[in-house]
């Protein structure tokens, strides 16, 4: 559910919807296998200047493999009515650490232009040929504050945008909501984890 708009930059009856040659562009969230986090709020402020909060959040997909970036996560959630991203917010908790960590994301030029640069391609989910756009931004966590950030389309591949270091939160989980952590590792997660440790360095 869109959040709060606030506006950064004078405008008397509030933003315009965003001329973009698709009804919206996606956030999507993914962790490597048994690292679970959940994330607290993704916040954006957009090319307009507007900033919107929590646009997204929640549980992450996870990736089949635990050391490294594997393919396996995408989809994501559709961001409705706000521009291309200037800058990213992202707060989540690493579940199994655990630690909540912090990080503003300076979104390229170069990124924002693949998002609206068409590219015909062959769709393997319709098997037909359709130009296509590079409209998902997805976040990857891992544990260490560790943020990698891709850019692809539905039948695009994804590009990398960069690799991030996040800082610990000050305020701790949930900041004022008594600094629990959404949950627990899983199971399967936690028996993972004592048997191998968390491989920090690998993302």
């Amino acid at each position: 559910m869109l959040g709060l708009l606030i506006s950064l930059s004078a405008c008397a009856n509030g933003p315009r919807p965003p001329k973009l040659p698709y009804p919206a562009w996606s956030v999507g969230l993914a962790a490597p296998k048994h690292m679970e986090v959940w994330v607290e709020s993704v916040d954006v402020l957009d090319q307009r200047g507007f900033g919107y909060f929590r646009v997204h959040g929640g549980v992450a997909g996870y990736t089949g493999e635990v050391k490294g970036w594997h393919k396996g996560v995408s989809g994501g959630k559709p961001i409705n009515n706000v521009d291309l991203p200037e800058k990213i917010y992202l707060r989540w908790q690493s579940l199994v650490e655990p630690q909540a960590y912090t990080i503003g994301i300076q979104i390229p030029p170069w990124v924002r232009d693949e998002m609206v640069r068409p590219e015909r391609v062959f769709c393997q989910g319709s098997r037909k040929w359709k130009d296509d756009y590079r409209k998902i931004i997805t976040l990857g966590m891992a544990p260490g504050g560790i943020v990698k950030v891709w850019v692809g389309g539905p039948c695009l591949g994804f590009k990398e945008v960069g690799r991030f270091q996040a800082k610990v939160h000050p305020l701790g989980p949930f900041q004022n909501r008594k600094g629990l952590y959404y949950r627990d590792p899983t199971p399967e997660a936690q028996a993972w984890i004592e048997k191998n440790g968390i491989p920090y360095g690998s993302w």
